[in-house]
């Protein structure tokens, strides 16, 4: 057995959890989720709880045991606390604005880059260097944290970029004269 595949997974006061043919759906108070279940993963809904179990041992099995219930653990989590991402960015000149559905980033480019924000994330920044990603949707968020990163990664020189707060960023010695 899966060690996580076979935990069930606590169904929250306030959280309704449906299961339709091959679909499981979580609706909460921070809003609705949907995902597919692969056919061969039997998803089990009850009062309380739900319980994810395979039909055979294969490695197949095995491995989508453990991932079905975790999409499912996420999507509760997801309903109803959130996911955060925040990035920090590093440089001379960087700086984020939220401007309705754009989040504009200047990095010292010779023009200012437009990021066209999803419809079920959630764009603040706090500072001008900082950026906070916010959503239900624990993939979503971490995608686009990741594809704003994209625009421009810290170096290993000087550390210039827009990184995640808290990552460590690997320091090079510059060049020496010797």
């Amino acid at each position: 057995m899966s060690r996580i595949g076979k935990k069930p997974v606590v169904i929250p006061s306030g959280v309704k959890v449906q299961m339709s043919g091959t679909r499981v759906s979580v609706q909460g108070p921070k809003g609705k989720l949907e995902t597919e279940i692969h056919p061969r993963i039997k998803v089990t809904v009850n009062k309380d709880q739900v319980e994810v179990s395979r039909a055979t041992d294969i490695r197949m099995d095995r491995a989508l045991h453990g991932l079905i219930r975790s999409l499912i653990q996420n999507m509760i989590v997801g309903v109803t606390e959130g996911y955060k991402k925040e990035l920090e960015m590093e440089g001379v000149g960087f700086k984020a604005q939220v401007k309705g559905k754009i989040l504009n980033l200047v990095l010292g480019f010779t023009h200012p880059i437009d990021y066209a924000i999803p419809d079920g994330i959630t764009i603040v920044c706090a500072k001008p260097t900082q950026i906070a990603v916010s959503g239900n949707d624990k993939q979503q968020v971490g995608q686009v944290a990741a594809e704003i990163r994209r625009y421009h990664k810290p170096e290993p020189y000087k550390g210039k970029g827009i990184h995640y707060v808290g990552e460590h960023i690997r320091r090079k010695q510059g060049k020496t004269v010797g």
